[in-house]
C-alpha cells in the first residue's frame, strides 16, 4: 500500500510538471529582448581651402580645385596695353602698341608686371575684363630683375590681391597654373603644368641676368609676360617672364621670376621707385686651373682683381688691384692684384657667383667679409656695400 501511494504521488507531480512545461520551456527558449540603442550617424563634410569659392560637384577633386583657384584668382589678372613712340628714318615718330599681363599686388591698387612690358611706354592702360579699362602709371621699375609696379586709382568691386606663396621650398614636379593674356587678345587664359626645373639662370636679350628662375611646362606665349604663376593652393610662386622657343610660340619651356625676388624688390619699388642693388665695384678674371698654372697663383679657383670702378667700396676698404700686365695667348691680362676666394664664407669660382650672392643674399648698407689671397698670405677684409650706380 505504501509503495502504491508513493507511485500515485509521483504521478500527480509528473502531471503538474507537464502542465507547466510549455510555459517554462517557452521562457527558457525565448532570448531576452535586445537592448535598444540609437544608431550613430557620422557625417563627413568636405571642407574647401579657405578663400576658394565653391564649385559644382560631380567633378574630380583635382578639377574642382583648379576651377576654384581660377575663380578666385582670375579677376586679379589684368591685360596691359602700352603705347610707345618709335622713331623711323622714313616716317619720323610713329606710335607702336604693345601688350602683356599683370596682376593685383595689394589693395592700394599696385599692379605687378614685367619691366619689358612697359619699357619706354608713354601711356599705359590696364583692363580688368572687357568692360573695365582704366589708365595706369608707373610707380617703379627694376630692369635687372625685369619687374615693374603700376598703379591704378580705383579697383573694380570684389577684386582681391593674389595670395603670396614662397619659392624657397618649391620642388620639381609640383603642379603649376599660369593665367595671362596670350597674344594680347585671349584674356585670362588658364594653362596648367608642373615645375620642370629650378634655379635656372637666364640671360635675356638686353644682357640682363635673371637668377633662380622657375621653369615650367605650363603653356606660356607672347602676351603672358607679367602674369602670375601659381601653385596648387592658388598662391603666387612666380611672375611669367620668358619662353624658350625656336618658333616664338610655347614649346613647353616657360620661365618665371620667383616670388621671393618680387617680395624683396617690390616693396622698394613702391616706396622709392627703384631697387637699390648692392655693389662692390670690382672687375677682374675668374681663375681657371690653366690660368693658375700660367701665373703661378697660390690657389686654383677664385677671382683675380684687376681694376675698380670709380667710387668702389672694395677699393676704399683696402682691396688691391693689378700691378702689371702679361700676354697669355691672344689675351692681355692685368695681374698682381688680390684674389677673392670667398664672401661671407661662401666659396667663389666665377664672377657670376659673386654677383649672384650680392644680388640674392645682401642689401645696400650691409657689411660683408671677403677672404682674399695677397701673394702667399691669406687675409680677410670687411666691406660695406653701397648702391650700384645707374647708367646715365
Amino acid at each position: 500500500m505504501k509503495a502504491a501511494r508513493f507511485l500515485w504521488l509521483w504521478g500527480l507531480l509528473a502531471v503538474a510538471l507537464l502542465a507547466c512545461a510549455p510555459e517554462m520551456l517557452g521562457q527558457l527558449a525565448t532570448p531576452p529582448p535586445a537592448a535598444t540603442s540609437t544608431p550613430v550617424v557620422i557625417v563627413v563634410t568636405a571642407t574647401p581651402t579657405p578663400g576658394l569659392p565653391e564649385v559644382p560637384m560631380g567633378l574630380e577633386a583635382s578639377e574642382q580645385r583648379v576651377i576654384a583657384i581660377y575663380r578666385r584668382v582670375s579677376p586679379a589678372v589684368v591685360n596691359i596695353t602700352s603705347k610707345i613712340l618709335r622713331q623711323s628714318f622714313f616716317w619720323g615718330v610713329y606710335p607702336e602698341e604693345g601688350s602683356g599681363s599683370g596682376f593685383l599686388w595689394d589693395e592700394e591698387g599696385h599692379i605687378i608686371t614685367n619691366y619689358h612690358v612697359v619699357e619706354d611706354a608713354q601711356t599705359i592702360e590696364v583692363s580688368f575684363g572687357e568692360d573695365v579699362v582704366m589708365p595706369a602709371r608707373i610707380v617703379g621699375v627694376d630692369p635687372p630683375n625685369d619687374l615693374a609696379v603700376l598703379w591704378v586709382e580705383t579697383l573694380p568691386e570684389g577684386v582681391e590681391p593674389i595670395p603670396l606663396g614662397s619659392s624657397a621650398d618649391l620642388q620639381v614636379g609640383q603642379m603649376t597654373l599660369a593665367i595671362g593674356n596670350p597674344f594680347g587678345q585671349f584674356e585670362r587664359t588658364l594653362t596648367t603644368g608642373v615645375i620642370s626645373a629650378l634655379n635656372r639662370t637666364l640671360e635675356v636679350e638686353s644682357g640682363r641676368v635673371l637668377r633662380r628662375v622657375i621653369q615650367t611646362d605650363a603653356a606660356i606665349n607672347r602676351g603672358n609676360s607679367g602674369g602670375p604663376l601659381l601653385d596648387s593652393q592658388g598662391r603666387l610662386i612666380g611672375i611669367n617672364t620668358a619662353i624658350v622657343s625656336p618658333s616664338g610660340a610655347s614649346a613647353g619651356v616657360g620661365l618665371a621670376i620667383p616670388v621671393d625676388t618680387a617680395k624683396r624688390v617690390v616693396p622698394e619699388l613702391i616706396a622709392h621707385g627703384r631697387y637699390r642693388h648692392p655693389w662692390l665695384g670690382v672687375l677682374g678674371y675668374s681663375i681657371t686651373p690653366a690660368l693658375a698654372d700660367a701665373l703661378n697663383l697660390p690657389v686654383r679657383q677664385g677671382l683675380l682683381v684687376a681694376q675698380f670702378y670709380r667710387g668702389s667700396p672694395a677699393l676704399g676698404a683696402g682691396l688691391r688691384g693689378a700691378t702689371g700686365e702679361v700676354i697669355l695667348g691672344n689675351r692681355r691680362l692685368y695681374v698682381g692684384g688680390d684674389i677673392i676666394t670667398a664672401i661671407d664664407g661662401q666659396p667663389l669660382r666665377t664672377w657670376e657667383d659673386l654677383y649672384a650672392y650680392l644680388e640674392l643674399e645682401t642689401r645696400v648698407g650691409q657689411t660683408v667679409e671677403l677672404t682674399i689671397w695677397r701673394g702667399e698670405q691669406q687675409l680677410t677684409l670687411t666691406v660695406q656695400l653701397v648702391e650700384e650706380p645707374t647708367s646715365g
